[in-house]
């Protein structure tokens, strides 16, 4: 692994704002419903509580930044380094649409059917950047971690309503 270069600062602050981004037009669709539609929904006793979703999502929007950095900083002439971007993005595109689906459309089952593709997605993301850098990889299972748990927890939704 190559030493961290000050004139690499910009495309870490992009990678990162990015995510930041594509989250915070997620969080368009999602803010307004948790005090509203959310708040009607069932759910089961486990439900993380409103407050630590977005301290979660701050820390996961950051790792995947940093993870996109670690591979972008390997240079795009690699066919491999296109390849993974190109899933990154499929995959942060997977997670802004769960936001639309799920809160903005009030599709319950919309959801369900995106997040599965999302936590596939994510799987081969963490395959395709491990190959170019390891630790961008693995600092991408806590967004595994978080996205199977709500997965599980859309599934619970499902089936409370």
């Amino acid at each position: 692994m190559e030493s961290f270069n000050i004139k690499e600062i910009p495309k870490l602050i992009f990678s990162i704002l990015i995510v930041f981004v594509t989250g915070t037009i997620g969080s368009l669709a999602t803010l307004p419903e948790i005090t509203t539609w959310y708040s009607t929904l069932a759910k089961p006793e486990w439900t993380p509580p409103n407050w630590a979703f977005g301290p979660i999502w701050s820390t996961l929007y950051v790792l995947m930044g940093i993870a996109l950095f670690l591979v972008w900083r390997e240079g795009l002439e690699r066919k491999d380094v296109r390849y993974a971007i190109i899933i990154f993005a499929v995959q942060l595109a997977l997670n802004l649409a769960w936001s639309l689906v799920f809160f903005g459309l009030h599709s319950i089952i919309g959801g369900m059917a995106i997040i599965f593709f999302l936590w596939i997605a994510i799987w081969v993301n963490i395959f395709a950047f491990y190959i170019i850098s390891k630790p961008a990889g693995l600092i991408l299972v806590p967004y595994l971690i978080w996205v199977s748990i709500a997965s599980y927890l859309n599934y619970s939704v499902y089936l409370l309503n």
